[in-house]
């Protein structure tokens, strides 16, 4: 139908924008980061899991990742500073390790006054150079999962860190942490000197004196010391030689002994196989215009439709003296050179006459 009469929009009054926080649960348990896609077959190993030529980080899928129904959860590295205490030039891939961390360091933390690349905090505080941790895992998510953002307060993270059981079947499960970044809030975690955005600390749960990690919400990003897997004697219980158990796979390098023994990938597969759940809520943000299009009691009461009228008479009455009458049924928005930019439909026809008013709500999201 053809529109002969338009109304302008006040900016003011007739238009307002919006900002809408949708979220999504992802659940993600241990048996689909290890152990469901596993093979016995040679190569050995399991199928969702995607090691590079590079060997700075491994990717894990949902799926066997060569099937066109996998979807990318999330990639994981470990690395350490140069000044830590593991850093030696006779340690396997040790200029990759240290460049692992100072490349997350760049992207997340940015660089001090004096130009040098900052060094990860448990409280991230970086005016100090107390409680650093030198020796950390990342875990990159997938946009796919977490959309514009992690919401805060809903990370949480549980991880094995006892001895792992020699025998089959199992004793007894290891013992395990969960990390949780529960103490955020919707105005915690903002520095103004971090690249990386937003920010939660991760604490143990319950929370301990100080946090073991952080989780950088727009960028997507976990970052968790090393340190969580230690026990009371400096050192977590070494995955056994043994093939049974599909989750350790012959590495019998224990969490401290892996960041110098053997290469990222590898250091990977004991970290992913001691992931026992992780989950968090996604957010999508949904920004919209409102436009309210008034049609007040003395417009649009005529239609512009050619069927509207016969012989110069109204077809939707019989008598002369009868108020004209109009249906709506599309409101179309124009811009000054009465261009058609949008058209809204209505789900049915809205009687329009000199006796009421209509106000529609037209919504444009982006």
């Amino acid at each position: 139908m053809a529109v002969k009469n338009f109304e302008t929009l006040n900016s003011s009054t007739d238009i307002t924008t919006t900002r809408t926080l949708l979220h999504e649960a992802i659940p993600l348990t241990g048996t689909i980061v290890s152990g469901t896609y596993f093979e016995t077959y040679v190569p050995t190993g399991d199928t969702n899991v995607k090691n590079y030529s590079h060997g700075m980080f491994q990717s894990v899928y949902d799926y066997p990742y060569l099937s066109s129904s996998a979807n990318h959860i999330f990639d994981l590295s470990v690395g350490y500073a140069n000044s830590s205490g593991y850093s030696s030039s006779a340690n396997i891939q040790n200029a990759k390790k240290i460049n692992v961390y100072n490349m997350m360091a760049q992207t997340l933390l940015g660089y001090t006054v004096s130009g040098a690349i900052e060094t990860f905090e448990s409280d991230l505080d970086l005016s100090d150079d107390d409680s650093q941790m030198k020796e950390v895992f990342f875990l990159n998510f997938s946009r796919l999962l977490t959309k514009d953002q992690i919401k805060k307060g809903s990370f949480s993270i549980s991880l094995l860190t006892g001895t792992f059981p020699t025998t089959r079947p199992a004793a007894a499960l290891p013992a395990g942490v969960t990390l949780t970044d529960l103490s955020a809030s919707d105005t915690a975690g903002v520095n103004p000197s971090i690249n990386g955005g937003e920010y939660g600390l991760l604490y143990n749960s319950p929370a301990t004196a100080s946090a073991v990690g952080a989780i950088f919400y727009q960028a997507g990003v976990a970052v968790i010391t090393a340190s969580v897997f230690t026990t009371g004697s400096g050192q977590a219980g070494d995955p056994p030689a043994n093939a049974e158990f599909n989750y350790n796979n012959n590495l019998d390098q224990g969490i401290s002994g892996s960041w110098t023994d053997i290469p990222i990938s590898g250091t990977c597969d004991v970290i992913r196989r001691r992931i026992a759940n992780l989950s968090f809520n996604n957010t999508t943000e949904l920004n919209s215009t409102v436009y309210f299009c008034r049609a007040s009691s003395t417009k649009f009461n005529y239609s512009a439709n050619p069927t509207y009228t016969s012989g110069s008479k109204l077809r939707v009455k019989s008598v002369a003296s009868d108020t004209p009458v109009a249906y709506i049924t599309t409101v179309g928005l124009y811009n000054s050179n009465n261009e058609l930019l949008a058209v809204a439909k209505l789900s049915e026809p809205l009687k329009k006459d000199p006796s009421n008013e209509i106000t529609l709500r037209v919504r444009l999201d982006y």
